[in-house]
């Protein structure tokens, strides 16, 4: 059977009651034991024999991707101390994404006896951040026993949650005794893996990713913990407050109409190109590998340049699953990537993550009129296109947004003089400011609803921004920039807040994918030659706000260092916060690597000549 599950003892509620649970008849393997030695190459010596094809394996390209560290990742830990003290108990549902090995071993939350497990604050994981992904850590993220143990459906015909990692595990003998590691390739005419092997459409569906890129308040077992306000009008049923849409977004896109044509027949020579062209999750973040090398597996490596079963070239996806982040994957290289002999790979992870950061949007810069005049106006219209096939920035939304920076200029090119500034950014502290005109600032601001005044708050009596991912249940911003054929202007779990986006044509339905942000330049009386107008997208994953938060909340809640925390539990850690608090070792983190320096996505400029 598939892992049915069973009611958690003694505890209420239970905050992961859906899909398969931790009663595993067959536990998950570890990505270091028992894939990396057939899927993995050396990357110890760049440039050498054994590193020649770590560029495209499997577990090479993992190796340096935020899936690979979503254990280690400083900044989950501080948030996860947050959402405990919160709502007690909540780390169940935030390891579940997070720590799946732990979470699925019964070293989180639920047990199969009357006694429960209390392993919510991360504390019963074996090993500790530096470990490697052994059978002795628990530190390997998202690892590939999770993925290819999926199935879209359970017992009984109970049918996926796209959302929450509510995900069905093959958890049944189905493959000679042991359960399939299901993929993309059929083996009908040989040359079948030493191990348990089942072609499967499903690991090209876009749902496979939604499992755990949508996310919604946790579904308890008594009902959604939050529920989304105000209620919108006409809805009779309560909507589970929707805390990150990304796969909602994609779905409500033209991307989701297109053909999904990528195969389930990847094994067929004679499929053209055009067919192969997929606009699901995995062809932008699983991009196909042209190497004529390419193979899957190192035993391949002969047969790979030849028509062998081994050939894999133009037809095996990387898992390099590059997002936006290249921040975070700094910070474990920093802390972790020697230990693990994955600084080679967290480089490529950087590398692949602000690659794609770099191809998600346009920026374009136009001026009104040909000439402007010392002591009048030019008016500067920076358009930004987003080219993602989800909101522009999309996912984890706490501290993480976009912004433009622009600045005018006028005299030589090489020694320019700067008189007008939008979205100043203050390197040396974190700050940014708005400079001559309001900056422009794309993201989403989730809060708790206070019905007294009827608002979303989203600071405390301070001032001070609040990041509280369990207990938000309203929106007070969403301004982020919609996907191509976006439908989801009327939908409550997706829709724009607090802005506007035109359609596409009137009555369509359909919001364009572009913001055009206007800027009036008052031009100086002294300024000669040209006036020059340039425009930046910048991306940050930390915002100053939010680094400040997760550090004060480990002190006014009094959360103990991480060894303290867990005392009880373990030997003290000796890598990884250790002697602090989560929250104060990721502020120093951030104070200490850059304060989350901010990415370039695109820039573009314009010129006005002056009489």
């Amino acid at each position: 059977m598939i892992g049915a599950g069973a009611a958690q003892a003694g505890t209420d509620p239970d905050f992961t009651p859906h899909g398969t649970q931790p009663f595993l008849a067959f536990p998950l393997l570890t990505s270091e034991d028992e894939c990396r030695g057939c899927h993995g190459q050396n990357t110890d010596a760049p440039g050498s024999q054994d590193d020649r094809f770590s560029h495209f394996v499997p577990s090479n390209t993992w190796g340096g991707s935020m899936m690979s560290h979503a254990t280690r990742n400083p900044v989950f830990w501080a948030a996860l101390d947050v959402a405990n003290r919160d709502v007690p108990g909540s780390g169940d549902y935030c390891l579940r994404c997070h720590a799946p090995t732990a979470w699925f071993g019964e070293r989180v939350r639920k047990t199969g006896s009357a006694t429960v497990v209390d392993g919510t604050d991360g504390c019963l994981l074996l090993g500790q951040h530096d470990d490697p992904d052994t059978v002795d850590s628990d530190f390997e993220g998202v690892g590939c026993h999770v993925c290819h143990r999926q199935v879209p459906a359970g017992p009984l015909g109970r049918q996926l949650r796209p959302q929450n990692a509510d995900l069905w595990l093959d958890d049944a003998g189905t493959c000679d005794g042991s359960p399939c590691r299901y993929g993309p390739y059929a083996y009908d005419s040989g040359g079948a893996p030493p191990h348990p092997a089942a072609f499967s459409e499903y690991v090209r569906d876009a749902r496979f990713c939604g499992g755990c890129h949508d996310v919604t308040t946790p579904l308890t077992d008594a009902g959604p913990l939050k529920t989304l306000k105000p209620q919108p009008a006409g809805v009779v049923d309560p909507i589970p407050f929707p805390i990150e849409r990304t796969y909602s977004e994609w779905k409500a896109s033209s991307y989701a109409d297109r053909v999904f044509a990528d195969g389930f027949a990847e094994n067929e020579p004679s499929l053209s190109e055009a067919a192969r062209v997929a606009q699901t999750c995995q062809s932008c973040h699983m991009p196909r590998e042209d190497d004529p090398q390419a193979h899957a597996c190192i035993f391949d490596a002969a047969a790979a340049g030849s028509t062998g079963t081994g050939r894999r070239a133009g037809n095996l996806r990387t898992h390099a699953f590059a997002g936006a982040n290249t921040w975070v994957l700094g910070l474990v290289k920093t802390l972790y990537g020697t230990a693990l002999g994955r600084n080679v790979e967290l480089d490529r992870g950087i590398a692949a993550a602000r690659a794609m950061l770099q191809s998600s949007a346009t920026v374009e810069t136009t001026l009104t009129g040909a000439t402007t005049t010392p002591g009048g106006t030019v008016t500067a219209r920076v358009r930004v296109t987003n080219r993602a096939g989800h909101k522009l920035p999309s996912g984890y939304s706490e501290g993480r947004r976009l912004w433009l920076e622009v600045h005018a200029e006028y005299g030589p090119v090489a020694s320019p003089t700067v008189f007008w500034r939008s979205g100043v950014y203050d390197a040396a502290t974190g700050v940014l400011a708005d400079g001559n005109a309001p900056v422009k600032v794309y993201e989403v601001k989730h809060g708790v609803w206070n019905p007294r005044l009827s608002r979303c708050e989203t600071q405390d009596a301070m001032g001070r921004e609040l990041f509280h991912f369990i207990l938000n249940d309203c929106t007070a911003k969403d301004n982020r920039i919609p996907p191509a054929g976006f439908r989801g202007g009327s939908d409550p779990e997706i829709a724009p807040v607090g802005y506007v986006y035109a359609q596409t044509a009137p009555g369509s339905g359909v919001l364009v994918n572009f913001d055009v942000t206007e800027y009036a330049i008052p031009v100086p009386l002294a300024a000669t030659g040209e006036v020059r107008v340039s425009a930046r997208l910048r991306h940050q994953v930390a915002s100053k706000d939010y680094a400040e938060f997760l550090r004060d909340q480990a002190v006014e809640r009094s959360i103990p260092s991480e060894n303290d925390l867990c005392a009880a539990d373990r030997a003290p850690l000796t890598s990884g916060p250790r002697t602090q608090s989560r929250g104060a070792f990721f502020y120093d983190l951030w104070q200490n690597n850059g304060r989350s320096p901010p990415e370039l996505i695109g820039s573009a400029g314009a010129t006005a000549a002056l009489p």
